[in-house]
C-alpha cells in the first residue's frame, strides 16, 4: 500500500506544479502573449499537438510542466513577446501561477469539507479555578476566540497552536462575549488544575469541544476561505521561525521531505477514505505553500520577476531608464543557481533523515 501513496504523492506535486504553469498559460493568452509550448510533464516528448501558434505537448514525467512564452528569456522583436508587454500585462502573467495554487487549494479544501455536517467554533469551556486569583479577570464559558497576542483566530485548531507558539510567555487575548469584543491582557504560564483534577502547566483556560456551527453553503465556503488564509499563516510563521532561528534545517522538506510525510499520512489513517482525505488536506495545504513562496521576492521566482518588474517601473518614471536586462539575468541565473543548491541541500537531508 506504501506504493501508492507514494505515487499519489509524486502525482500530487506533478498536478500542482502543472496547475501553476497552467496559470501562467491562460493568463498569457488572455494578455495576448504568444505562447510557443505548453506541456503536462517534463523530459522526453511523448506526444504534441500544434494548435495554431502553440504546441501542446505531453512528457515523460509527470513531474510538473512548463509554459515557454516568447521573450521570456531572450528579447524577441515579436509584439506579442512577453518583453514588449506593459507593466500590469507582466505583472497578471508573473502571479497568475501563484493565482493558481491558491485557487487550488481553497477549492481542494471545499471538497473536503463537503461533506461535513458542522464545524467546531473556537470557544472557551472555562478556566481553572485557580485563573482569575493568578490573573485578575476571567474568561466565560461560551467567549469565542479572536485573537491571540495579535494573531487573528480562524479556525478551531488555531487556538492551541497559537497558544502553543507563546508557551511560557503571558498571553494577551481578545474574545467575543454576546458579539461584543473583550480584552485580556498579560494571562500567566503556570500551574493550574485541568478538568479532570490533576495540575499542569499551562495558561489555565478550557476550550470547548462540543460547540458546532452547523454546515451550510455559507459556513462551508466561509471555513474553507479561512482555512486556506490560515495555511497561509503558517507560512508565514514558519518563515519568521527560520529567520529567528527557531526553527532549522531538521523543519524544512523538499521533494523528497513531501512525499515521505504524504506517505506517512496516508499509512497513519485507519481508513481509506480518511487517507485519501487526509492526503487531499495536506495537498491543499502543499498548494498553498508553494503559492506564497513564489511570491517571494527571490531572484528565478516569480516574486523575484515582479520585484524587478516594480524596480524598472520605478527607475523608469524617476529616471527614464530601465535597469539593463544584462544585470536581471545575472541576478536571476545566480538565484536560481542558488536556489537549485540550497533544493539540493535539503534534498540529501530529506534523503539522510530517511535513511541515516
Amino acid at each position: 500500500m506504501t506504493i501508492v501513496y507514494i505515487l499519489a504523492a509524486i502525482l500530487i506535486f506533478g498536478v500542482l506544479i502543472a496547475v501553476h504553469e497552467f496559470g501562467h498559460f491562460a493568463a498569457a493568452k488572455l494578455c495576448g502573449v504568444r505562447v510557443n509550448e505548453f506541456s503536462i510533464g517534463m523530459g522526453p516528448l511523448i506526444w504534441h499537438k500544434e494548435t495554431g501558434e502553440t504546441q501542446y505537448s505531453f512528457r515523460l514525467l509527470p513531474i510538473g510542466g512548463f509554459c515557454a512564452m516568447e521573450g521570456e528569456d531572450e528579447t524577441s522583436e515579436d509584439a506579442r513577446s512577453l518583453n514588449r508587454q506593459g507593466f500590469f500585462r507582466k505583472l497578471v502573467i508573473f502571479a497568475a501561477g501563484s493565482f493558481m495554487n491558491f485557487l487550488a487549494g481553497f477549492l481542494i479544501i471545499l471538497a473536503v469539507y463537503s461533506g461535513a455536517a458542522g464545524f467546531l467554533i473556537p470557544a472557551a469551556a472555562g478556566t481553572a479555578p485557580e485563573f482569575e486569583q493568578q490573573n485578575g479577570q476571567t474568561i466565560q464559558a461560551g467567549d469565542i476566540f479572536y485573537e491571540i497576542n495579535g494573531e487573528r483566530v480562524y479556525l478551531y485548531s488555531d487556538v492551541s497552536l497559537l497558544m502553543g507558539l507563546h508557551q511560557g510567555q503571558p498571553l494577551d487575548l481578545v474574545v467575543l462575549r454576546d458579539g461584543e469584543k473583550v480584552e485580556l491582557h498579560g494571562i500567566t504560564w503556570g500551574t493550574y488544575t485541568g478538568t479532570e483534577g490533576e495540575t499542569y502547566q499551562g495558561y489555565g483556560i478550557y476550550i470547548a469541544g462540543d460547540q458546532v456551527e452547523e454546515a451550510n453553503l455559507w459556513t462551508l465556503l466561509k471555513t474553507s476561505w479561512l482555512n486556506t488564509i490560515d495555511f497561509v499563516r503558517i507560512v508565514r510563521l514558519s518563515l519568521q521561525m527560520l529567520v529567528t532561528g527557531e526553527a532549522g534545517m531538521d523543519d524544512l522538506s523538499g521533494p523528497v521531505g513531501i512525499v515521505s510525510t504524504i506517505t506517512q499520512v496516508g499509512t497513519a489513517s485507519e481508513t481509506i477514505g480518511a487517507a485519501v482525505e487526509n492526503i487531499l488536506y495536506f495537498g491543499a495545504m502543499l498548494a498553498v505553500n508553494l503559492a506564497v513562496m513564489n511570491m517571494l521576492p527571490i531572484p528565478a521566482l516569480d516574486g523575484g520577476k515582479i520585484f524587478f518588474l516594480i524596480i524598472d517601473e520605478i527607475t523608469m518614471k524617476l529616471f527614464r531608464k530601465k535597469i539593463p536586462e544584462k544585470y536581471e539575468t545575472a541576478v536571476n541565473t545566480a538565484g536560481f543557481v542558488a536556489l537549485m543548491g540550497f533544493m539540493l541541500l535539503v534534498t540529501f537531508h530529506d534523503v539522510f533523515k530517511l535513511f541515516g
